[in-house]
């Protein structure tokens, strides 16, 4: 990964694992150590699915960039799509606390798209590649 794009991660994943700790401390508070185990995975998933994203957007953006748009809109719906599926997945689940799980989940995606887009909105990220050589490009086309 180029170094814009580990500063753009790093960006988002510090103030999600940010909101999980604090989701972990308040769920081990209301809920018990099981609530603090779901907040910890929730935070875990959460960061997993979306800096896999990230990455895959990124690659794509590289290699295919007339279909980033296009994979942005439906890498997040897939994303989110996902979440929704863990969320009932571990509905019943005695492993740790679902209701912790399934809010730190919510928290931590809300937390990772808002430091994401303040990442990308502060990033200088060139559009046009500059040209590597000093020389000036030949006139061409009629002058008169």
């Amino acid at each position: 990964m180029p170094s814009n794009d580990v500063r753009i991660l790093l960006q988002a994943a510090v103030p999600t694992a940010a909101v999980g700790a604090v989701a972990a401390v308040v769920s081990g508070v209301v809920a018990g150590g099981k609530g603090a185990v779901g907040a910890v995975v929730g935070t875990l998933v959460v960061i997993l699915f979306m800096g896999l994203g990230l990455y895959i957007l990124q690659r794509t953006a590289k290699s295919l960039p007339h279909l980033f748009q296009a994979m942005g809109l439906m890498l997040y719906a897939a994303q989110i799509l996902l979440l929704f599926i863990f969320v009932a997945a571990f509905k019943n689940t005695t492993l740790f606390n679902p209701r912790a799980f399934a809010l730190t989940l919510v928290a931590g995606t809300l937390a990772w798209i808002a430091a994401q887009t303040r990442a990308h909105m502060k990033s200088k990220i060139l559009y046009v590649e500059p040209e590597s050589t000093g020389e000036k490009p030949e006139k061409t086309g009629h002058s008169s």
